[in-house]
C-alpha cells in the first residue's frame, strides 16, 4: 500500500546503481521468531537462493520450520514477527558523510521508517558490546590489488563512510498488531471493550518486507552516489578555475 511508491522509485535506483556501479543489493528473512537461519555467505547469496521458498529464507531447513510455525500461528490467529539481513555489494568506499549524515545513520533512518521495524543494527551491531576493542578491531590489508579489512565488524562503514567492504545491516519486525484473537481494551471514553479483528491479516510481515529493504538501501545508496558526484565535480571546477601558478 504505502511501502508500492518507495518500492517503484527504489527499482529505479537499484537499476543505476547496478550498471552505473555494479553495486548489488540482496536481503533476505534471517529469523522468524526463535527460528534462526545458519550462517549465509555474503559474498555468494543469490536472489535465485532468496526466492526459492515462500518465506524468503536461504536456509532450506530453517526456511521449513519457519513456515510451519507461521502456518502455526495463523491456524491460531496470532502473529509472529522477525529479522531481515540486507548486504550491498561492491558500494565504493568514500560514500557518506563523517557527521550528521553517517552513512549507517542514513541507512537506519531510511529501514525504521518501514512499518513494523523495531530495530536496526549495522556489521557485529548490538553482539559487538561483548567484544574487546582488539577483537572488534577491523585491520585494513592488502589483497588482490585493493585495500580490504581482514573482519567486517563494522558492517562495510567506518567513520560514517563506506569502506569498500560489504554493507550488512539487520532490520527487526515486530509482530502485526492486527489478529484474530479477541483483545481487551477501552474505547476514547475509558469504557471496557472487546476487539476482535476480521478480514485477511499477515500472521509474519517479514517475507512481504524483504523488498522493502532493498529498495530503501537503494534509494540511500543511490543519493550517496550523487552526492559524492557533486562533491568530485565542485572539486574538479575549482582545480580548473585556480590561477596559473597557484
Amino acid at each position: 500500500r504505502e511501502t508500492i511508491g518507495r518500492v517503484a522509485a527504489g527499482a529505479v535506483a537499484e537499476k543505476i546503481l547496478r550498471l552505473a556501479y555494479g553495486v548489488e543489493i540482496l536481503a533476505w528473512v534471517s529469523a522468524v521468531n526463535t527460528i534462526a537461519a545458519g550462517d549465509i555467505n555474503l559474498h555468494t547469496i543469490t536472489r535465485e537462493r532468496v526466492d526459492a521458498n515462500l518465506i524468503r529464507c536461504p536456509d532450506v531447513e530453517a526456511a521449513a520450520r519457519m513456515e510451519a510455525l507461521v502456518a502455526e500461528v495463523k491456524e491460531a490467529k496470532d502473529s509472529v514477527g522477525g529479522i531481515i539481513t540486507c548486504v550491498c555489494r561492491n558500494v565504493p568506499a568514500g560514500w557518506g558523510e563523517p557527521v550528521f549524515d553517517k552513512l549507517e545513520a542514513r541507512l537506519a533512518h531510511a529501514m525504521l521508517s518501514i512499518p513494523a521495524t523495531k530495530g536496526f543494527e549495522i556489521g557485529s551491531g548490538f553482539a559487538g558490546t561483548r567484544l574487546r576493542g582488539s577483537a572488534h578491531n577491523d585491520p585494513f590489508r592488502a589483497a588482490d590489488g585493493r585495500l580490504g579489512t581482514v573482519t567486517n565488524n563494522s558492517g562495510g562503514i567506518q567513520g560514517g563512510i563506506a569502506n569498500g567492504e560489504p554493507i550488512v545491516f539487520r532490520v527487526a519486525f515486530k509482530p502485526p498488531a492486527t489478529i484474530g484473537l479477541p483483545q481487551e481494551t477501552v474505547d476514547f471514553d475509558g469504557n471496557p471493550v472487546s476487539l476482535e479483528a476480521k478480514g485477511r491479516h499477515d500472521p509474519c510481515v517479514v517475507p512481504r518486507a524483504v523488498p522493502i529493504v532493498e529498495t530503501m538501501a537503494a534509494l540511500v545508496l543511490a543519493d550517496c552516489a550523487l552526492r559524492q558526484k557533486a562533491i568530485m565535480g565542485l572539486r574538479n571546477l575549482r582545480q580548473t578555475q585556480q590561477p596559473a601558478g597557484a
